[in-house]
């Protein structure tokens, strides 16, 4: 099997969890940030990430994707989701303070999705309208945003490590980690102590790496 993607989408990242947590033979492919046409040559639509089985049949829709990789040994590991309210509200409530941090980020770091011009400049484009500001204004009010995060980041009281829980990973987890992960790029985040533990448990469970060694 195969799973397009790219390495920042948080989507994507669900898909990489279950694959590292049922250590399961995919390979992946990293699609060009520009390169539309890979996306809907294969699903018909601009989404990611994609699988292709083994069959060489396509599916999107990333918890699909996860369902169904979680299912295909035969042996489900996912646990339900008891917070998918609570978790769902934090990221709304977050999401375009996230997103003013890590735009600008992912075109600092060696990213496999940006080996080009025209992925950068796509990606430019698009995220500075939905940001409604250019990018290097984004990373200038980089202490605004962060003492705004910070006291979001305070409100997650409601995390419990997966070492407390028998070492096992839910669906919650599927949909919190890739966000608290992706955070990890900007240099100088202070995230409370749990927070910090949850985020490097799921990663070694998972083997999704984090940007801590290249975070700006």
């Amino acid at each position: 099997m195969k799973l397009f993607l790219f390495d920042h989408c948080p989507y994507c990242v669900k898909a990489m969890m279950i694959v590292g947590y049922q250590q399961l033979d995919v390979e992946y492919v990293f699609l060009q940030n520009h390169d539309v046409q890979a996306r809907i040559e294969k699903v018909g639509a601009n989404l990611v990430p994609i699988l292709q089985k083994t069959d060489g049949s396509y599916m999107a829709e990333s918890l699909d994707i996860v369902n169904y990789l979680d299912g295909v040994s035969g042996k489900p590991m996912l646990d339900a989701a008891c917070l998918q309210t609570v978790i769902d509200e934090w990221l709304t409530k977050t999401k375009q303070l996230c997103s003013a941090l890590m735009y600008p980020r992912w075109l600092k770091i060696p990213l496999p999705e940006f080996q080009c011009d025209e992925a950068r400049d796509w990606f430019t484009g698009k995220k500075t309208q939905t940001l409604g500001m250019d990018f290097e204004m984004a990373y200038h009010n980089t202490a605004e945003y962060l003492s705004q995060l910070d006291s979001q980041l305070k409100k997650i009281d409601w995390l419990i490590l997966p070492s407390e829980r028998n070492d096992r990973i839910s669906y919650d987890d599927i949909n919190i980690f890739p966000t608290l992960r992706n955070l990890t790029v900007i240099k100088g985040i202070k995230f409370p102590t749990i927070i910090r533990q949850y985020i490097e448990e799921i990663s070694t469970m998972t083997g999704i790496h984090l940007f801590d060694d290249v975070a700006v």
